[in-house]
C-alpha cells in the first residue's frame, strides 16, 4: 500500500538522541503502512524576536520548509515545570501568519519524557493551552507522560515498559483515527 499520510514528528528536545525524539521513533514504528513519518530539525529555526523585525518571511519559510508536514506528533521534555524554548520557538513559526496559520484544524498528538517524576504533567499543560489557542485538533487521550525516562529505553533506544508501550500504542492509533476522519471531511 502506497503512502497516504505524512506525520512529522517534533521533539521538543534539541538533542540529537534525546528521550522524547527515541518517543517519536518508537511511536513512528507504530503507524499503518499508508502514513509515513518524518522528523523535524527544529534547531534550524532563528529566534523570532531577531528575525521578525528583520525579514518575517524567510523565518516563515525556513520554518515550514525545515519543520511542518501535514500532521504533528509532539514529544517535549518539561523544563522548570514548562515546555521548552525550542518547541515553543518552532509552534510559534508556524503559526505565522497568525490569521491563515497553516496548523490550523490539523490533528496532533503530545507525548512527554522525563528524567524527573512528574512525566512532563506540568509542560503538557502549557502545550495544551499553546495547541489550543493554534486552533488545533488535539488528541486529548490517553494522556503519555513517561516519569524516570532514564530507565525505560534500552541501548538501542526502544521503549521498554509494557504500559507505556500499551499508551503509546493506543494515543498514536487515536491520532491515526483522527487523521483519517479528518482526511475524509476534506
Amino acid at each position: 500500500m502506497s503512502e497516504r499520510f505524512h506525520i512529522v514528528g517534533i521533539s521538543g528536545s534539541l538533542r540529537k538522541h534525546s528521550h522524547n525524539t527515541q518517543l517519536l521513533h518508537n511511536a513512528a514504528a507504530l503507524l499503518p503502512e499508508d502514513f509515513r513519518f518524518t522528523l523535524a530539525d527544529i534547531s534550524v529555526l532563528p529566534l523570532p524576536i531577531r528575525i521578525w523585525k528583520v525579514n518575517c518571511r524567510s523565518g516563515e519559510a525556513v520554518c515550514r520548509a525545515a519543520a511542518f508536514g501535514e500532521w504533528l506528533l509532539i514529544s517535549s521534555p518539561e523544563y522548570n515545570g514548562q515546555l521548552s524554548g525550542a518547541l515553543k520557538n518552532a509552534l510559534d513559526w508556524a503559526s505565522r501568519p497568525a490569521l491563515q496559520t497553516p496548523l490550523a484544524q490539523k490533528p496532533v498528538a503530545l507525548m512527554g519524557a522525563t528524567p524527573g517524576m512528574g512525566g512532563t504533567g506540568r509542560a503538557q499543560v502549557g502545550i495544551r493551552s499553546l495547541l489550543f489557542a493554534l486552533n488545533m485538533d488535539s488528541v486529548n487521550r490517553p494522556e503519555f507522560l513517561l516519569p524516570q525516562s532514564h530507565t525505560k529505553f534500552d541501548e538501542s533506544g526502544a521503549l521498554t515498559d509494557p504500559m507505556a508501550q500499551q499508551i503509546m500504542q493506543q494515543l498514536v492509533d487515536n491520532l491515526v483515527t483522527k487523521i483519517k476522519k479528518h482526511a475524509n471531511e476534506q
